[in-house]
């Protein structure tokens, strides 16, 4: 008798028309018809003959197909009877020691930064990411790196806007000035300055858009992450909110920069202090698989949620938004993108955020 072994790097994830199927190792993933996965959930249980023994000829010629292919993709492996399949799955358990993994920060003052880099070690953040409303200068991005110079900080992420000092030059130097900068967002940008090149120790990217900070919170494929971290982190906790941390542009300590509730300004009070509000940690573990529609998409491990512009349709018996994203197009059980911003039944919500903030589609 022979067995199919599923490689325990391969994750399947059923949704309500189609499943998807994850390669951890190699960070891709790929959409393939639902009946695939009843055919995989039997070969986990009985050999391939006596699964194919259970159907006609024509569709065993279906299933032996799949069969082919899944080994030509090599997601799985075929052992003779003597194999002992009992070997121990891949855990899914995600691990992070860090108190606080990321700060998203709306930057309008740098010496803001020297204020809170104690709370930072503290905490044991790891990534940074600033948004400035306004052009910054080289000798300000450097600055930026150097507050840091000593820290356990891993990263800095930065979105400016464009400004016509912008050349190869620019930031040539600040390859050569700067240690913990990985990205560089320049927004606004009528025409890329210069032909990019992968000479940068940090990625460059240069953007049309306008990006505001409201314009957070869009689900689209070329955002889903196929990352083992990050599925890892999407099946136990909530994709955007678990361990971050964000500063407004007025200082106001917030789970994002969105979201409404605050908990105190950074003026006088510490991250520390804010991360010890009973409400702070409060959508950190509200999965992909407790909201609507999302709890029945294929995609829900490898998208990033949000909480701040939701359908606000839904909620728990906690009293948490378990309402699906606002700005998601895709209809998990019909398997179809539409925009979402013309859709009738999200403009009541649309009316809302609109409302009582600056909103950006």
């Amino acid at each position: 008798m022979k067995y199919f072994n599923l490689f325990s790097n391969i994750m399947v994830t059923k949704g309500a028309g189609r499943i998807l199927i994850s390669d951890l190792q190699r960070n891709v993933s790929e959409l393939l018809p639902l009946e695939l996965n009843d055919l995989i959930e039997e070969l986990k249980l009985d050999s391939i003959e006596n699964v194919f023994n259970k159907y006609d000829a024509e569709s065993g010629s279906i299933l032996q197909e799949y069969l082919d292919f899944l080994l030509e993709k090599e997601y799985g492996f075929i052992t003779q009877n003597d194999w002992d399949r009992n070997f121990p799955p891949l855990s899914y358990n995600y691990q992070d020691y860090s108190i606080l993994s990321n700060l998203f920060m709306e930057l309008n003052d740098i010496n803001v930064l020297h204020k809170i880099k104690s709370s930072i070690e503290n905490m044991e953040i790891q990534h940074l990411v600033l948004y400035c409303s306004r052009d910054l200068s080289q000798d300000e991005i450097v600055e930026i790196d150097q507050i840091f110079e000593n820290s356990t900080l891993q990263g800095i992420e930065i979105f400016s806007p464009f400004h016509n000092i912008i050349d190869e030059a620019f930031i040539s130097s600040l390859d050569k000035k700067t240690t913990r900068i990985y990205n560089l967002v320049f927004y606004n940008c009528p025409k890329v300055p210069f032909k990019l090149k992968d000479i940068f120790r940090f990625a460059v990217n240069f953007t049309k858009q306008n990006l505001k900070i409201s314009s957070c919170g869009k689900v689209n494929l070329e955002y889903f992450n196929t990352n083992l971290p990050k599925v890892l982190e999407a099946v136990n906790h909530n994709s955007c909110l678990h361990k971050k941390i964000a500063i407004d542009a007025e200082g106001n300590i917030r789970n994002c920069p969105s979201m409404p509730q605050s908990f105190g300004n950074i003026k006088d009070l510490t991250l520390e202090e804010a991360l010890q509000h009973k409400d702070f940690k409060k959508y950190w573990n509200l999965t992909k698989d407790q909201i609507e529609a999302c709890k029945d998409c294929e995609f829900r491990y490898i998208c990033t949620d949000c909480r701040a512009y939701t359908e606000r349709s839904h909620t728990n018996n906690e009293g948490l938004d378990i309402s699906k994203p606002l700005k998601c197009g895709y209809n998990p059980y019909t398997g179809e993108w539409e925009e979402w911003s013309t859709n009738p039944l999200k403009q009541k919500a649309i009316r809302f955020y609109a409302s009582v903030n600056t909103f950006h589609s």
